[in-house]
């Protein structure tokens, strides 16, 4: 399921060009920053890792991600943080990937106040980010799920340790990264459909609108897809001098593969495997391994082109964790590289439910009483009562980080495939890769090109449209509803900054 953010829905506009931007000004700052601080002669990196359990201690817990709220007792596999912190002599910089599906800016701050407070670390020098597992606790209210109040103080306490037992463990280190591929379990999940045949209305039925998610295998009404994927696999890997490896960051770009409650999903799977397949098994200090999600908002594991295939959340953990093997081996290493931060907010504007739709909404909810909603439509008509009553814009917090040649942007939203690309294009950095769902949540995040667009009722979580001039690169796709298919996009609105 994907339609999120009881407080956190965001309407972007025009982010993929924004982001390319940021990331080109900030990345020559960073080079420059980095330079002017970097230590004489004898230069060290040092690293530190830790991997701290997140599982909850109480049960049972409420599982958001799908429309509907979901209780769970059951462990699938143990919950963690996995944390990893790098010191180049003068700058410090932490990531922590939480297994989680989304969480709030005011749980991540909390945990970065805790860093600060125990370390010294300013939380700009922080990213934190979760993986989208849709087995896990709920710290956000989403759709029709609640929260839980008391692991959400509990996760973010566990964090914060997690970051300060990684930096107490800071060795020298050697560093390097690279990128491979897995194409298998990456695809786009939303589709141009034939007019009159995308089931979207917020209220049952169908409307004009063209995209659909998820149309089903073979759709006939599916005319192509929206956009294109990221099916880049980044591995960045962090070794003690002798070579012993302390940490391998992954980075791949598709949603979850969907594994029973609670799990970590394909995420915890890459963790393990790919500590098995360096050989870090047993090693000291512990080995770390950790898997980020890159731009996903509009892609997963199933290709609707073709007849469905047979996977799991272990068989797309063992696929990625192949492909990151395969990247590592052609890893050259670095016993130092400059670090250095940049982060930026950007105050994107809100699309707002008509008047009309908030009185059908209203209408609807009235029928309905106190009960929490049951139904896509009802949860559908609660978010846009919600949503009416938002601000026009909202802050999106941007952070950029460069690890020598290597630059990582991280959004707080589910941003689209097309914008992670735009981002890689653009990115002055040897090598990009972007993390989704890194500091707060802010919903989905679709583009608007010269070749389709993107439209989802106001209702929805994350309902947005993302209106972006075309990148000066053209896209390596294209898409029939521009050429002749006898439904244009829509005109285009002032753009709010």
């Amino acid at each position: 399921m994907t339609w999120y953010g009881r407080h956190f829905r965001l309407i972007a506009l025009r982010l993929a060009c924004s982001l390319s931007l940021i990331a080109a000004s900030g990345a020559a700052a960073l080079g420059q920053q980095a330079a002017d601080q970097a230590p004489p002669a004898a230069r060290m990196l040092r690293a530190g890792a830790c991997a701290i359990d997140v599982t909850p201690l109480t049960f049972p817990v409420k599982v958001n991600g799908g429309m509907t709220e979901r209780l769970s007792s059951t462990v699938t596999d143990p919950l963690h943080a996995r944390c990893l912190v790098l010191d180049d002599g003068s700058t410090q910089i932490a990531l922590a990937v939480v297994d989680s599906c989304v969480m709030p800016g005011a749980l991540i701050d909390s945990a970065k106040e805790m860093v600060e407070q125990r370390i010294g670390l300013p939380p700009s020098q922080v990213l934190i980010s979760a993986t989208h597992s849709h087995s896990t606790p709920s710290v956000l209210s989403i759709l029709g799920s609640g929260q839980n109040d008391d692991y959400a103080v509990y996760l973010a306490q566990r964090i914060a340790e997690g970051i300060v037992t990684a930096h107490g463990r800071l060795t020298p280190a050697r560093i390097g990264w690279a990128v491979g591929s897995d194409p298998r379990n990456v695809f786009c999940r939303r589709f141009i459909m034939q007019p009159g045949t995308a089931a979207t209305n917020p209220f049952g039925g169908t409307t004009n609108d063209r995209a659909q998610m998820n149309p089903g295998y073979q759709n006939r009404d599916a005319i192509a897809r929206t956009g294109p994927v990221d099916t880049d696999v980044s591995v960045l890997s962090v070794q003690t001098r002798d070579g012993t490896p302390l940490a391998v960051l992954g980075n791949y770009s598709t949603h979850y593969a969907g594994a029973p409650e609670l799990s970590a999903d394909y995420f915890g799977v890459f963790a393990r495997r790919i500590g098995q397949l360096i050989g870090a098994t047993g090693t000291t200090p512990e080995f770390v391994g950790i898997m980020t999600n890159g731009t996903s908002g509009d892609a997963n594991c199933c290709d609707f082109v073709n007849p469905p295939r047979e996977f799991d959340y272990r068989t797309v953990g063992e696929d990625v964790a192949q492909a990151a093997w395969a990247a590592y081996q052609q890893i050259v290493y670095q016993d130092w590289v400059p670090l250095a931060t940049a982060c930026e907010t950007l105050q994107l504007g809100v699309r707002k439910p008509t008047a009309e739709e908030v009185a059908q909404a209203k209408e609807l909810l009235a029928q309905i009483g106190d009960r929490p909603p049951a139904s896509i439509p009802e949860v559908y008509a609660q978010e846009t009562v919600l949503l009416a009553d938002w601000p026009d814009t909202r802050p999106v917090p941007i952070q950029v980080i460069r690890i020598g040649a290597l630059g990582i942007v991280a959004l707080p939203c589910e941003a689209y495939g097309s914008t992670g690309l735009a981002i890689k294009q653009e990115s002055p950095f040897a090598t990009t890769f972007t993390i989704d769902l890194a500091n707060a949540y802010c919903g989905y995040l679709p583009p608007l090109t010269s070749s389709c667009w993107e439209a989802t009722p106001p209702g929805a979580r994350g309902a947005a449209i993302l209106r972006c001039r075309p990148s000066r690169r053209s896209a390596p796709w294209s898409c029939p509803c521009s050429q002749g298919s006898g439904n244009s996009p829509p005109p285009e609105r002032p753009i709010d900054t």
